[in-house]
């Protein structure tokens, strides 16, 4: 499913409002640690074209827990 969401979110990234929504619906399909995944993912991805997007659905990437 996560690569599923990837490739959604890739193809609506031209639009913020479809970008949204398929993110929305993705992350209810998504366990947490696929969601935190997707988090880092989108924000490399996507940050510089729907960074208030991303803050808005997940929070600053700075609240990423660090994973060793």
């Amino acid at each position: 499913m996560l690569d599923y969401v990837k490739t959604i979110l890739q193809k609506v990234s031209f639009n913020g409002f479809l970008f949204e929504r398929e993110l929305k619906k993705g992350l209810a399909y998504l366990l947490p640690a696929e969601i935190l995944e997707v988090k880092k993912w989108c924000y490399e991805k996507f940050g510089h074209l729907h960074q208030a997007i991303l803050v808005r659905n997940f929070g600053p990437l700075a609240l990423l827990p660090v994973c060793k």
